[in-house]
């Protein structure tokens, strides 16, 4: 049953980038909805934790950790949040992610279209900056329920950094999705075990899940830039953020870095790999 998934074919690299073309092509009209993780804003060499393993390496600076926790930043965060309290982690988070990193040209080239719907996976707040010449967007940030006596999963925040309400939110011509919160306007972070355990929770029934994201998803797919997926917590996000989507979808890769869960996952999701380098996926998405 596995055989398949192992000997996961590739497109050869003129085919791959012939797709990646042709999906420029759909992004520009709104059809394919990008999905950017880390290594995209790495391009830029930002002076802060681009992985979750270089972000639990962080932490392990700041606290001893104990041998379970180093190496997993979700475990990390959950014991210094345990041993220290959840200000010390917010804390810490704020310090890791102090310097301000630089949108890449995709993420200038992204700000610069109409699009319905980006999604962006890490802290750091380079997709906000490549905003900063519109107004007619905002964001929409997952946020921990620690601590804030609320029955809240997110919260709206306009172009200028201000939270709104729902109703402002609708108005938006792009809606930037940032599921595990960001640095800027106003530090959020999920980041913690207990985090995540209570949005798994209700994940599956989609509660988390902004009702604007939902309803844009649907007749649309995604294309993962700059993701990994060989953590659990990263694959169930995925997943659950394109349910009810349209299929296929794609991810850029570097196939000797797969493991065999991501594997797995593309092949379960219906997800097709395209194995074109990331620096040159961003020229040819840029010119289509």
């Amino acid at each position: 049953m596995n055989a398949p998934i192992l000997d996961q074919d590739f497109l050869k690299p003129a085919e791959a980038e012939s797709v990646l073309a042709d999906l420029a092509r759909k992004l520009r009209g709104g059809s394919i909805i990008p999905y950017l993780g880390p290594a995209l804003a790495q391009i830029s060499a930002p002076a802060v934790p681009m992985t979750p393993e270089a972000l639990a390496d962080f932490f392990g600076t700041k606290v001893a950790l104990p041998r379970r926790a180093r190496g997993n930043v979700w475990a990390s965060a959950q014991y210094i949040e345990g041993q220290r309290h959840r200000s010390t982690v917010t804390n810490l988070m704020n310090e890791a992610f102090a310097s301000p990193v630089q949108p890449t040209p995709l993420h200038d080239y992204l700000a610069s279209l109409p699009l319905p719907l980006i999604v962006d996976t890490w802290y750091d707040g380079a997709a906000r900056l490549a905003f900063a010449k519109r107004s007619d967007w905002g964001e929409i940030q997952g946020i921990t329920r620690a601590g804030i006596g609320e029955s809240l999963w997110y919260r709206f925040y306009d172009a200028s950094g201000a939270e709104v309400d729902k109703p402002a939110a609708e108005a938006w011509t792009t809606i930037l999705y940032k599921p595990h919160g960001g640095v800027i306007p106003a530090k959020n972070f999920l980041i913690s075990d207990a985090d995540y355990v209570e949005v798994l929770t209700e994940i599956d029934i989609q509660s988390p899940i902004p009702e604007a994201v939902a309803n844009l998803r649907t007749e649309r797919s995604f294309l993962y830039i700059g993701c990994r997926f060989h953590d659990q917590m990263l694959r169930t996000y995925a997943r659950q953020i394109s349910k009810r989507s349209a299929t296929p979808h794609y991810a850029l890769v570097e196939p000797e870095k797969l493991s065999l869960n991501e594997r797995r996952f593309f092949a379960t999701e219906s997800i097709v790999p395209l194995a074109v380098p990331l620096e040159r996926a961003c020229e040819i998405l840029i010119k289509g």
